[in-house]
């Protein structure tokens, strides 16, 4: 969705009582900060992956030094907003797909910036509202370790599990994700490749990826 778009979506009711400023890049956001006391950021994702990646490292930072900015992101579609919730490495207000109708779409966005201060607590974020689909730490060491190359067996090796467990890990991942494929996979992988690991078992694997 272009700044046009963007622009008429929020001239409508009930968006428009909101003042909008609209940013080509993050940069020019954090530098509007020290002027203007900005309640909600909005991310428009692009449908490129380096964009997800840029979302997701924008918004941790965002969750370190302005944690009472509300994060929301506005995904392609479905399958990306899956794949942004169960990847963020920092809580998000909400996510909306792009592609639902218009009438929904400002629905979901009127009812998201009327709740500040709930953080992953509004129904209409189905991607957040059952922590059970999140991807488990040994689901995102193996995507981690997909994306520096490794093999089934070379992952099995490096987490001491057999391969029948890796393969079963890595195909519960492709559920929650919704993919269906290694290349849907690997590019969520990629994704996890530029974010950083906390348990001690994933900083391994981040210093591997970084090398």
């Amino acid at each position: 969705m272009s700044a046009t778009g963007l622009a008429n979506l929020f001239n409508q009711p009930p968006l428009n009582q909101y003042r909008v400023h609209f940013f080509n890049n993050f940069s020019s956001f954090q530098a509007a900060l020290s002027e203007t006391p900005f309640f909600s950021l909005i991310y428009s994702l692009s449908d490129e992956r380096e964009e997800r990646r840029n979302c997701l490292v924008a918004f941790r930072e965002m969750s370190l030094a302005h944690g009472a900015i509300q994060r929301i992101v506005m995904a392609s579609n479905e399958i990306e907003a899956r794949l942004v919730s169960h990847l963020s490495p920092s809580r998000l207000h909400g996510i909306v797909s792009k592609s639902a109708s218009l009438s929904s779409l400002q629905s979901e966005l009127a009812t998201l910036l009327s709740e500040t201060r709930r953080v992953n607590d509004n129904m209409l974020n189905n991607w957040n509202v059952s922590q059970s689909r999140m991807l488990s730490p040994t689901e995102r060491a193996i995507l981690r370790y997909m994306s520096s190359g490794y093999s089934i067996p070379e992952i099995a090796t490096q987490l001491e599990r057999n391969i029948k467990t890796i393969r079963a890990h890595k195909f519960n991942a492709m559920v929650k994700l919704g993919v269906n494929s290694d290349v849907g996979l690997l590019d969520a992988a990629d994704i996890l490749k530029y974010l950083p690991a906390t348990d001690p078992r994933r900083c391994l694997i981040a210093a591997q990826v970084y090398s």
